[in-house]
């Protein structure tokens, strides 16, 4: 049996993040997460994780720093940005992609980040 894809969702709403990893893992993903950078950095270094799914608007480290953070530990691995297209495109990032929050439905999103 192949084993479960890891994704590393963070968001520092906590309701938005629950739906979130309830319906990836629904999908046959297993999901870790986090509600701000620093604990995402943690959770990444401790498990082999194959997506990481970030919000943008966070405290403290938004989604584009903490993107640029965990580049630095692994390019490799693909990482979203999930955001109001008018916040990420004035900010540089290193995502892979970035996918507006408002206007994308989870069976959008679970197309997107079929891996």
């Amino acid at each position: 049996m192949r084993p479960k894809k890891i994704i590393l969702c963070v968001d520092d709403n906590e309701q938005e993040l629950s739906v979130r990893k309830f319906m990836l893992s629904t999908n046959g993903y297993r999901v870790l997460s986090a509600t701000n950078g620093e604990e995402a950095i943690e959770r990444f270094n401790e498990a082999q994780v194959d997506l990481v799914l970030t919000d943008f608007s966070m405290p403290r480290m938004n989604g584009a720093e903490l993107i640029a953070k965990l580049k630095q530990i692994a390019a490799h691995v693909p990482m979203i940005l999930l955001g109001d297209t008018q916040q990420v495109g004035s900010e540089p990032h290193r995502a892979d992609a970035v996918i507006p929050k408002k206007n994308c439905t989870p069976l959008e999103l679970l197309e997107r980040i079929k891996i």
